[in-house]
């Protein structure tokens, strides 16, 4: 975890805490990274108690409640699907705030349509849901870092109401 993950996670704590709100994550490429940044920091437990790594088609589904249509239509890696999970990990940990991501970390498994580096978020911010996609370069740990630190510094600009 880099130094700039950490401080964003700290401050993500803060800025939750301050509105006495939790937050939940849906993982699938990051691998629970998120969490891991998140519960990094002391006193976590109190806006964070659960996250979901949903690696696969059949746990988005079980887990999250993501529709088998969303998955067949659009694949896992798409703005509908983060949507589905984000609003999903929100209502399952009954938080106000929920981070989902799903892409494609490499070296293999990209396409011509979602090249290796494609990551979609999901953001769900007291009841609004936001997505958006990034193209990163890099290793598979570079992609997945690089989406960690781009989820944590987003949700951070949706609940500052600097986006959206």
């Amino acid at each position: 975890m880099t130094h700039d993950i950490e401080q964003l996670a700290q401050l993500l704590g803060q800025k939750l805490l301050a509105k006495n709100w939790t937050i939940s994550c849906a993982e699938s490429c990051t691998g629970g990274g998120i969490g891991y940044a998140i519960t990094s920091i002391s006193g976590s437990s109190t806006w964070f108690n659960r996250g979901f790594i949903t690696y696969s088609n059949e746990a988005k589904q079980q887990l999250l409640g993501v529709s088998a249509q969303t998955l067949a239509n659009d694949g896992a890696v798409s703005a509908q699907t983060v949507e589905e999970m984000a609003q999903g990990a929100a209502h399952a940990a009954n938080a106000q705030v929920a981070i989902s991501v799903s892409g494609i970390a490499g070296p293999d498994g990209g396409s011509v349509e979602k090249p290796v580096g494609t990551v979609w978020f999901g953001f769900y911010i007291d009841g609004q849901t936001y997505k958006l996609m990034q193209l990163f370069k890099g290793d598979r740990q570079q992609v997945r870092m690089k989406a960690v630190e781009f989820a944590l510094s987003k949700v951070l600009r949706f609940m500052d109401g600097s986006e959206g």
